[in-house]
């Protein structure tokens, strides 16, 4: 199993969550690439971390909204978000060529990536712009997402992710985040909620439904509150549980 943050979300002299404590806990790191958060100099610094720390990268790419934290839809052209998707990769790719690693994944952000989930346009563009810079990286989505199925029938890998604080609708996505219970905080619930799915393959709903979901990893917010203690009390429910912890994606070979 894969444990995975969002990372280098600071932004100049504002932080967002602690991306030096979330490294020494997480498998994989999906790094912000300057369009919904992050600078340039914060982002090495995430990725030069992530590379002391031997965590793998991800690119992650998102709608060009930084007063938005990225996290409001928008209705680009295929031209516009196939552009900005390669960009965003390309400067992380460029990033974290200089700070000793690489990127391995591709996990959109945010509305982006609830939007992708089922919106066939959307996605392919996303798609197209991952094979066009290279068929090697692994997409990464939600668990049960038509776009897995999409990744997978144009060449590329895909894994899927389950969500340790985020609540979940009877469907299989997620509870929207304006809604009341949709983002959980107790780390210790948090953790005995993940283990359960390991064990089971099942998460409850909201409404207490049981719903399967099929995953490779496992993400925890960096910027959700309390969210290295999260982070630490998965590892260590999963670690007691003798569950092995490493990266979803390999190295690419030169």
């Amino acid at each position: 199993m894969d444990l995975n943050s969002d990372l280098g979300e600071s932004f100049g002299a504002w932080t967002m969550g602690d991306d030096a404590s979330m490294l020494a806990v997480v498998t994989s790191a999906n790094v912000a690439c300057g369009f919904h958060a992050g600078d340039p100099a914060g982002i090495l610094r995430t990725l030069r971390a992530a590379a002391a720390r031997g965590v793998a990268v991800g690119a992650h790419v998102g709608y060009r909204d930084l007063a938005g934290f990225g996290r409001r839809a928008m209705a680009l052209s295929s031209a516009e978000l196939v552009a900005d998707v390669i960009y965003q990769i390309g400067a992380l790719q460029g990033l974290a060529a200089a700070a000793g690693t690489q990127v391995r994944y591709v996990k959109p952000h945010g509305a982006l990536y609830n939007t992708i989930a089922r919106d066939a346009r959307q996605a392919d563009d996303v798609l197209t712009a991952i094979l066009s810079l290279d068929p090697r990286l692994t997409f990464v989505g939600l668990a049960g997402a038509p776009v897995l199925d999409w990744a997978r029938q144009r060449g590329l890998r895909a894994v899927a992710e389950a969500f340790a604080d985020r609540a979940y609708l009877p469907d299989g996505g997620l509870v929207p985040r304006h809604a009341p219970g949709a983002v959980l905080h107790d780390p210790d619930h948090v953790a005995a909620r993940m283990l359960d799915w390991v064990r089971t393959g099942t998460l409850p709903a909201i409404d207490g439904t049981p719903i399967r979901v099929q995953a490779d990893s496992i993400c925890v917010h960096g910027d959700s509150p309390g969210a290295v203690a999260m982070a630490r009390a998965v590892r260590a429910r999963l670690d007691a549980a003798g569950v092995a912890l490493r990266p979803f994606a390999a190295a690419l070979e030169a």
